[in-house]
């Protein structure tokens, strides 16, 4: 099933795409919520294949809460724009003993949804903790381990930064959790 965007892009289901014949690759938009720094990565995948396309951060300046949302929203929708993603998805936040810094993360999170929502792109959550069961095999690994194993898996790429692997290993995540929920649609079918 598929149907046609007004930008001209194809959108199919994410089952068809994860597990469609080679080349017919997926886009994935992973973001780490963040208010000062959000980081992005997007990576390709094809079938069992995961390909580095970009990654970065945006960051927002010390100033009024609202402009500091509006400079976030504005990065997302231009990576959305340029890499044209297929699905996003963000990182869940937690919340700590800071309940101000808390409900300000959360408020960035909620640009990292709005702006893939907006392009009609589906998105999945993830706690931090199965992004890194998924990605290094524990869930309370340090950020060096993430970013070696977001090394690992997307050889030769360049790190804007921890948040951006971050971001790049919710990518990732998220690419394994279609995939498994594809293979498991197609064995009961």
């Amino acid at each position: 099933m598929s149907t046609e965007t007004g930008k001209g892009a194809r959108r199919c289901s994410p089952f068809v795409l994860v597990l469609g014949k080679k080349g017919t690759g997926m886009i994935i938009l992973g973001i780490d919520p963040g208010l000062r720094n959000m980081g992005w990565g997007v990576i390709s995948v094809d079938g069992p294949r995961l390909r580095h396309i970009a990654n970065g951060i945006v960051h927002s300046e010390q100033g009024e809460l609202g402009e500091r949302l509006v400079v976030l929203y504005r990065g997302l929708r231009e990576v959305i724009a340029q890499h044209n993603p297929d699905a996003a998805a963000v990182e869940q936040t937690f919340v700590n003993k800071d309940a101000v810094g808390t409900l300000k993360l959360g408020q960035a999170r909620g640009i990292a949804l709005l702006a893939p929502a907006e392009s009609g792109i589906p998105i999945g959550e993830y706690a931090p903790n199965a992004v890194k069961k998924t990605v290094v095999g524990v869930g309370h690994a340090a950020k060096e381990q993430i970013q070696h194993m977001v090394r690992f898996q997307l050889p030769g790429v360049q790190l804007a930064g921890p948040d951006a692997a971050d971001a790049l290993a919710v990518a990732i995540c998220h690419a394994h959790h279609l995939q498994g929920r594809a293979l498991r649609i197609k064995v009961a079918s």
